[in-house]
């Protein structure tokens, strides 16, 4: 229990520090393409957004809604300068006040919840989801989703993704299903005479040749809990392919063979220095540019990181097939993916001043975002049916993606995804501690099976 608590803390720190380095920056007006700004200090009070908030009406006076979503990379700033170009034709009395959410896993904007201080409109995973619905402070959108047409547009393998687990919509889904990718740097790997790795052996070995030349194996934002469960869950996925998945619906335990299995083998490739030694300290941009600028080989991350990629290797950058045990459950394993959808998107505050419009701009900007990401992020895996084409090709990597989904005959869950708010907190804490080197796999699973107990 002891180490279950000092990865606790050390999760807590980083939040904490998110949210100090918050504090003394003002949310800026995005008229125009919005500056870098972060959310309030939680001793701030909601004086002045209440005032500017009830400016609404009849007469079409402007109304300043506060939005709080991601706004750190082309991903995501592509997608929100695009819909807030669109909404000034569709709402020209609507101005949104962008609130950039911090990389803590939600912690910011819990905090502002719990001071009264929740944003008009904010991005909220499922564990968010579930958590405000306790506590009332996120507003149901079951009419608004049908009086605007959004199912009518959502695609039908994206359905679910809609729903919360009572059967409501909370927030408007703008991602489809999505994975876990493990890009690699072709050129390094060549340039080193490195094939790509297909079992672990093979992924020692590229271990031991780049950490030789000073080249990070694998780059890692650990300071995101969400990026350290997903390595787990990508090894655990070459064990049992139901993945943290299973574990969070309860059908498997972190005690089972294949869990315990992948634990000591990635604790194995921690202490061989497949992650750089800060990688629990490392945040996003850190990692990204150690990969992009070649000083690390492999990175994991999303799909959604493909044109980023693309943009800064070409042809050097690729994904692979996640390294297994051996030949046979390599080849075994192509059809299991770590990743997934989730009931997660823009939802609305229920106290907001102008709740109803907010409703219907939450709407409105998720089927810009699903335009974006399809026309100039080259991403096909969005919730609705946009009627758009990419302005260009489809990078390669993405078209391989494509081309082997129809074979994938399993996902698991993004931390986003989860919905045991337990399991959720204690896998991104203590897959930190594991891939930090702070736990064995023995502390892990004993921690993670206290916690679960």
């Amino acid at each position: 229990m002891k180490k279950r608590i000092l990865s606790t803390l050390m999760c807590a720190t980083v939040a904490l520090t998110s949210l100090i380095g918050c504090g003394s920056t003002e949310a800026q007006t995005t008229t125009d393409t919005p500056a870098a700004t972060e959310a309030p200090a939680a001793s701030e009070t909601k004086t002045e957004e209440k005032a500017a908030d009830t400016t609404a009406d009849a007469s079409g006076d402007k109304v300043t809604l506060s939005i709080y979503t991601q706004y750190a990379d082309d991903d995501t700033k592509v997608p929100y300068d695009y819909a807030v170009e669109q909404l000034k034709e569709a709402y020209p009395n609507v101005e949104l006040n962008l609130i950039v959410q911090a990389q803590d896993d939600g912690q910011t904007l819990k905090t502002l919840a719990a001071t009264g201080q929740l944003p008009d409109i904010y991005q909220a995973s499922t564990d968010l989801i579930n958590t405000f619905r306790e506590s009332n402070q996120i507003m149901v959108l079951n009419d608004v989703a049908k009086s605007t047409g959004f199912l009518d547009k959502l695609y039908d393998a994206n359905k679910d993704l809609a729903y919360a687990e009572d059967g409501n919509i909370y927030a408007f889904p703008f991602s489809g299903q999505e994975y876990v990718l493990w890009y690699y740097n072709k050129a390094l790997f060549e340039e080193n005479g490195l094939a790509v790795p297909e079992t672990y052996d093979d992924l020692l070995n590229c271990i031991e040749v780049f950490k030789s030349k000073g080249i990070t194996p694998l780059a890692l934002f650990g300071q995101e809990g969400w990026n350290t469960a997903a390595a787990y869950d990508v090894v655990a996925t070459r064990y049992a392919a139901g993945g943290i998945k299973a574990l969070d619906e309860g059908t498997a335990k972190v005690t089972d063979e294949g869990y315990v299995k992948a634990a000591k083998k990635l604790e194995e490739l921690v202490a061989a220095g497949l992650f750089q030694e800060d990688a629990t300290t490392t945040n996003y941009d850190q990692a990204s540019e150690k990969f992009l600028s070649g000083e690390a080989a492999m990175f994991i991350n999303g799909q959604w990181y493909i044109e980023d990629a693309t943009k800064a290797l070409g042809e050097n950058v690729d994904w692979m097939f996640y390294p297994a045990e051996d030949a046979a459950s390599y080849e075994a394993g192509k059809a299991a993916f770590s990743g997934g959808g989730s009931a997660s998107g823009f939802a609305v505050n229920p106290d907001s001043a102008n709740a109803e419009l907010a409703a219907e701009v939450a709407e409105f900007i998720t089927e810009k975002y699903c335009e974006a990401k399809v026309m100039y992020r080259h991403n096909p895996l969005v919730a609705l049916n946009t009627g758009k084409e990419p302005d260009s090709e489809y990078p390669a990597m993405m078209k391989k993606l494509s081309d082997t989904l129809p074979s994938v005959t399993s996902t698991t869950k993004f931390t986003w995804g989860l919905t045991n708010s337990t399991f959720n907190d204690g896998i991104q804490s203590e897959s930190q501690g594991l891939v930090s080197g702070q736990f064995t796999a023995d502390e892990f699973i004993e921690d993670m099976n206290d916690i679960m107990e």
